[in-house]
C-alpha cells in the first residue's frame, strides 16, 4: 500500500489542522481536511466590511514564535509591526510606555510616564534580562502560579500592576484578574522581548490562507460538520459516514468522542466592536489601554495605524471588551462609545460590526510547551491536535498539529522501511 493510499482525515481546518496537513504532505501522504465552515482558519479569520479588514477578535502574530518562524513565510505575509509598548489612557491624559531598548523613540515617554515608579521600571529591565536568558523549556518546567501572584512576588507596585500589567496582559489572556498561568506570562513576555507583535497587511486570516496555498496534495471538504468520531470512522452531522485509517481531531474533541464527554474545556470569551473614526487618538502603531477597573473597554487598536490591503478611507478602530456585564446589542455599543469619548476623547465614531466570541481562548492549567507525537494518540487510529492540548497560542496550535501528524507517521513508519 502506497503512502497516498492511506485515508488520513483531519477534522478542523484551523491553524493546527493546516499544520498537520503540511507535515503529512512533507512525509508523502495525501490527507483530507474536513471543515465545518466554508473556509479555513478556525478562530483566525478576517472579514472585509465597508472596505475595512475586520479580524474576528483583535489578534496579533508574535514573530518570535518558534513554530511560526518554521512554518510561515513572513515576507509574503507583508507583516506590519506594532511598536513594543502601549498607550495608556489615565486621568484624561494619554501616556506612552514601552521598551526603549527595542525602540529608542519610547525612551523619554517611558521614563517620565506617570505609570509605576522608577523602581518598577528598573524591575522591568531586570525581568527583560532574566527572561531573555531563560529557555522555553525552563519556563514550562517551572512551578505554576497565577500571573498576578507572580508579579506580586517580583515586588511590582500596585500602580504598575493595575495600570500596565493588568490591562495589557488581560487583553492577551482575555481575562481581567491575571489568573492565567505564570508559565504563559513568561513565555509571552519572552516572545515580546525577542520579536514583534505584527499583523499581515491583509489581516490575520492571511496566515491560514498562506498555509492552505502551500498545500499541494491535501483535499479540503468544506461545510461538513462532524457529529462524532469512533475508531476508523467519522460520522457527519448529515448522517454520512466516512471510513478512515487515521483521524486527527484538530478541534475541541470532547463533543465528538464518547470517552471524552467529561473532559469539556472551558473557554474565555470576549466581544470585539469595530468603529470608523475621522482621525486617530493614538498616532503611533501602539495598543491603547484603559486601566480603569470599572470600564467595559480593555484595549483599543487603530488597525489603519498600520498599512492594510484595503482601506475604507477613514480610520478603523477595534475595541476589545472582556466582561460585557450582561450588555448586548445597541446598549453595549452605546456604552462603549460613551467610554471612548470619556476616557480617550474619541467623539465621532460610527459603529461597523460587533463580534461576540464565546470561545476566544481555552482555559487551561498545567500548561505545556510541546507534546511528544505518541502523547497525541488517543486510540489506535485517533490523534488529538489543537492548542487545547498545550496552551492558548498560535504557536501551540502549530506544535500540536505537527506532533499529531508525526504521531500518525510514527505509527506507519514500520511499514515503509
Amino acid at each position: 500500500m502506497d503512502k497516498q493510499d492511506y485515508k488520513i482525515h483531519i477534522i478542523g481546518a484551523g491553524i493546527s489542522g493546516l499544520i498537520a496537513a503540511t507535515v503529512l504532505e512533507q512525509h508523502g501522504f495525501s490527507p483530507v481536511l474536513i471543515e465545518a465552515t466554508h473556509r479555513v482558519g478556525g478562530r483566525v479569520k478576517t472579514d472585509v466590511i465597508n472596505n475595512y479588514q475586520l479580524d474576528r477578535g483583535f489578534q496579533v502574530l508574535l514573530t518570535a514564535y518558534p513554530a511560526a518562524k518554521k512554518y510561515l513565510d513572513y515576507d509574503s505575509l507583508q507583516l506590519q509591526y506594532f511598536l513594543p509598548g502601549a498607550s495608556i489612557f489615565k486621568n484624561q491624559k494619554q501616556v506612552v510606555i514601552g521598551n526603549p531598548l527595542r525602540d529608542t523613540s519610547l525612551l523619554f515617554s517611558t521614563l517620565f510616564a506617570n505609570v509605576g515608579s522608577f523602581s518598577d521600571k528598573i524591575k522591568i529591565l531586570k525581568l527583560n534580562t532574566r527572561l531573555k536568558n531563560k529557555t522555553i523549556d525552563q519556563i514550562f518546567s517551572d512551578k505554576e502560579q497565577s500571573t498576578f501572584s507572580y508579579l506580586k512576588a517580583l515586588d511590582f507596585s500596585e500602580s504598575m500592576i493595575n495600570d500596565f500589567f493588568k490591562p495589557f496582559f488581560s487583553g492577551i489572556f482575555l481575562e481581567d484578574q491575571l489568573e492565567t498561568s505564570s508559565r504563559m506570562f513568561e513565555f509571552v513576555y519572552k516572545m515580546f522581548g525577542e520579536g514583534s507583535a505584527a499583523l499581515p497587511k491583509g489581516g490575520i486570516e492571511e496566515i491560514p490562507k498562506q498555509l492552505l496555498q502551500k498545500l499541494e496534495n491535501t483535499t479540503v471538504t468544506y461545510d461538513s460538520a462532524v457529529s462524532s468520531v469512533v475508531d476508523g470512522k467519522i460520522i457527519l452531522s448529515n448522517g454520512q459516514e466516512i471510513v478512515s485509517d487515521f483521524i486527527i481531531v484538530a478541534t475541541e474533541a470532547s463533543s465528538l468522542i464518547k470517552n471524552l464527554k467529561n473532559q469539556t474545556i472551558d473557554w474565555q470569551r470576549c466581544d470585539t466592536l469595530y468603529f470608523e473614526t475621522e482621525d486617530r487618538a493614538i498616532q503611533k502603531p501602539l495598543i491603547g489601554l484603559i486601566p480603569d477597573q470599572n470600564t467595559l473597554i480593555n484595549n483599543i487598536v487603530y488597525h489603519t495605524g498600520l498599512k492594510t490591503s484595503v482601506n475604507g478611507g477613514k480610520e478603523l478602530l477595534s475595541v476589545t471588551v472582556l466582561n460585557n456585564k450582561g450588555l448586548s446589542g445597541n446598549t453595549l455599543v452605546d456604552q462603549v462609545q460613551k467610554e471612548l469619548k470619556e476616557f480617550c476623547g474619541i467623539t465621532t465614531c460610527s459603529f461597523i460590526k460587533h463580534y461576540s466570541i464565546p470561545k476566544s481562548l481555552p482555559k487551561l492549567s498545567d500548561l505545556q510547551y510541546e507534546i511528544s507525537p505518541s502523547e497525541t494518540r488517543l486510540t489506535e487510529t485517533i490523534y488529538l491536535a489543537g492548542d487545547v492540548q498545550l496552551n492558548g497560542s498560535l504557536n501551540a496550535a502549530m506544535i500540536a498539529g505537527e506532533k499529531a501528524a508525526l504521531g500518525v507517521i510514527e505509527n506507519l513508519q514500520g511499514l515503509f522501511k
